[in-house]
């Protein structure tokens, strides 16, 4: 049988019907989920039925994302019954008289479906869940404490249902979620209160009931306390936490390391910290080697064991565990961010941790989760990740395959989870960075905030990421994608023509050289180097260390398209066209998109290939931060397709940039062979570009 739902896609129940949850008033209908389920109109309790499956029935359809197929309702609620369709009915009709109102109804019916309207209708569940899915991080104090007041218990609190595996499955997950909903909220409320406040004692208590072995929650009980002047009790705290962090084998040092910077705070009389510090309590089990300074800070990431999933049994082993190792050291390959280490992970889910508590003990920004259903003719594996100060669900997606060959099927739907988590952590970071002042930037939001210019394909955006590269390395001279960064503004410079070309690609070549100095595993550096050897007219230099690129982490997808570049001029085209497709594989929004089709443009054309190369290089210039040079592409590839009035717009517009543009700059812009060269040159002639 089919998983019923994704944990991710029922809480994260579409924003629309969020909103209108929280619009609720008129009507004066309310649902309440978080705690004992009850319902009330205009503040009067309306009774129901003593059915539990009933009471199970309504959260479902509250959550659910979609209209619901009566069959999977049946298999989720009723162990095979003489007639499950017919108690369905009855718990509908039931449903029906306690939520209608005249001329609205709740419980709607559309051929084999079920859904619940939620209109006007107040559901606290939808009401955090929706806060979350818009940011927490962004909601004011009033906001938050009006969140917090939500929770009055856990997520249906006393509804298990006997002898409904899939149900209890599906509630034990959704009670793992609010509660991380919970706990993300009351770190951002005790954020923005006195840190030596008794309200916000009062949260950090119901933080640490939450969350106990979660190192912030602790620090802020530890600072509150401090401010008060209350160190006895601190140091009882203190005792009782090493004890509770023994008793899981969890390392207390960096906790009590902590204590002592706040107790020395206090006794020189510093200025006070907000209530909850902003420096790091890594466990040791997962530590890095040298403990991250603010400067020095990179994201992290933990990926939790993946479930198999067979029959109404979840276990660990097999697939998934396998599709688990394989993703957690393709992402390390990719050395962009900090990701923890499989023993670290897997000893936890041997516990039975929930993975968002298990993202809060291993102090990570991210937690990815997965599990993995082999059915007759298909695998289907199902991934989400989540942020984990704010339980957010950043990433969920549900990948399926036939599985003609097995390992064939995993590699391929492993590349596809990496380079999805890889870009969804990038994308959440650089837009984070962006909303932050650039003086309060650290090494790791500069990168990130030089990438968002990078990628504006502008000379005076690549400046502003020249000068945030530089700002990131002042802070963190050991970066090296920030010198990969640096490298490649010098490149588009040189590239593009925006400065001298010579000095331009002697300041990628020492960037990247850099790069290489600080971190020759790091496939950026590599990249870098091979980007800045083609500059210097060095192909098979360029090719080595592009080689290198892509050998230390095959999910690097620009490593890939960059090989297409240099093959797509003078070396094999159709090994370009294959590390162009790879490449998009990996990487299917990528800000360079353009390029990878422009790549394969330019192969399509030097194998004679015309039509193919005027379609791909006109896919190339759709892209909305495609430049000038992807112009020129799709200017020559459609002349030499007999295109000529389409070749002939590309070549105005370029003109209205560059009025002299002609073929030689065309030419001087790339290194093609002989025969490349002198097949531009005619189809430039056939629109007057020669």
């Amino acid at each position: 049988m089919e998983q019923l739902v994704s944990v991710g896609a029922s809480v994260e129940t579409h924003v629309e019907s969020a909103r209108a949850s929280l619009e609720s008033t008129a009507a004066g209908l309310s649902v309440r989920l978080l705690g004992q389920l009850a319902i009330s109109r205009d503040d009067m309790s309306v009774a129901l039925p003593a059915s539990r499956k009933l009471r199970a029935l309504l959260a479902y359809l509250a959550l659910a994302p979609h209209p619901v197929g009566r069959s999977r309702l049946c298999e989720l609620l009723w162990d095979v019954p003489n007639d499950p369709r017919g108690e369905l009915r009855w718990c509908l009709s039931k449903l029906r008289g306690a939520l209608d109102e005249p001329g609205r109804r709740r419980i709607e019916t559309e051929g084999d479906t079920v859904a619940l309207r939620l209109a006007g209708l107040g559901i606290d569940a939808v009401e955090a869940a929706a806060a979350v899915a818009e940011g927490i991080e962004s909601l004011g104090l009033e906001r938050l404490r009006t969140l917090s007041h939500l929770f009055t218990g856990d997520f249906l609190d006393g509804l298990e249902l006997d002898r409904s595996p899939h149900f209890n499955s599906w509630l034990t997950a959704q009670r793992r979620r609010f509660r991380s909903c919970h706990v993300a909220i009351l770190e951002h409320l005790i954020g923005l209160l006195p840190a030596e406040s008794d309200e916000a004692g009062a949260y950090i208590d119901k933080w640490l009931e939450l969350a106990p072995f979660d190192s912030r929650a602790h620090l802020a009980l530890l600072e509150n306390n401090a401010r008060r002047g209350q160190i006895g009790a601190c140091e009882e705290h203190l005792a009782a936490a090493a004890r509770l962090f023994e008793s899981e084998e969890l390392d207390f040092a960096p906790l009590r390391e902590a204590w002592q910077e706040i107790r020395s705070r206090q006794s020189s009389a510093t200025p006070p910290v907000r209530s909850v510090p902003a420096f790091a309590v890594p466990q040791a089990p997962v530590a890095p080697a040298e403990p991250e300074t603010s400067a020095t800070r990179r994201a992290s990431l933990a990926v939790m064991p993946f479930v198999e999933r067979a029959g109404t049994a979840d276990f660990r082993g097999g697939l998934a565990d396998g599709l688990t190792h394989d993703i957690i050291t393709r992402l390390a390959k990719l050395r962009d961010f900090f990701v923890i280490a499989r023993g670290s992970v897997f000893a936890l889910a041997e516990k039975d941790i929930s993975p968002e508590d298990a993202g809060r003990r291993l102090n990570v920004d991210y937690v990815a989760t997965g599990s993995v259903r082999s059915l007759s003719g298909r695998v289907i594996v199902a991934v989400e990740l989540v942020e984990v100060r704010t339980a957010r669900i950043v990433w969920a997606e549900t990948f399926e395959h036939r599985p003609d060959d097995i390992f064939v099927v995993l590699d391929d739907i492993g590349n596809s989870i990496v380079s999805s988590i890889a870009a969804e952590v990038t994308t959440v970071e650089r837009n984070r960075a962006m909303l932050k002042a650039p003086n309060s930037l650290n090494a790791w939001e500069a990168y990130h905030r030089g990438l968002w210019h990078m990628y504006r394909f502008t000379r005076t955006e690549n400046e502003l990421a020249h000068q945030f590269f530089d700002m990131a390395l002042k802070q963190d001279p050991t970066f090296a994608r920030a010198y990969a960064g640096l490298s490649f503004t010098h490149w588009q410079n040189a590239f593009q023509r925006w400065g001298d070309r010579d000095h331009e690609a002697a300041l990628a070549f020492e960037t990247a050289g850099q790069s290489l100095l600080v971190d020759e595993h790091n496939p950026a550096a590599h990249w870098a180097m091979g980007r800045a050897l083609w500059l210097r007219g060095e192909r098979d230099g360029s090719l080595l260390e592009l080689e290198r690129a892509v050998d230390l982490s095959p999910n690097f997808a620009l490593g890939h398209y960059a090989l297409s570049f240099v093959h797509s001029q003078s070396g094999d085209p159709r090994s370009a066209i294959g590390s162009s497709d790879h490449s998009r594989h990996l990487s299917p929004f990528d800000p360079l998109l353009f390029g990878m089709m422009g790549a394969r443009a330019m192969a399509h054309a030097r194998l004679g290939e015309f039509a193919e190369a005027s379609e791909w290089a006109l896919k190339a210039a759709a892209r909305p931060n495609a430049h000038i040079i992807i112009l020129a592409i799709a200017a020559h590839c459609l002349a030499l397709a007999g295109r000529q009035d389409e070749a002939r717009t590309f070549a105005a517009a370029i003109r209205k940039t560059l009025p002299d543009y002609r073929a030689d700059d065309f030419i001087a812009t790339f290194r093609f062979d002989r025969d490349a060269e002198a097949m531009f040159r005619h189809g430039a002639r056939r629109i007057g570009l020669n």
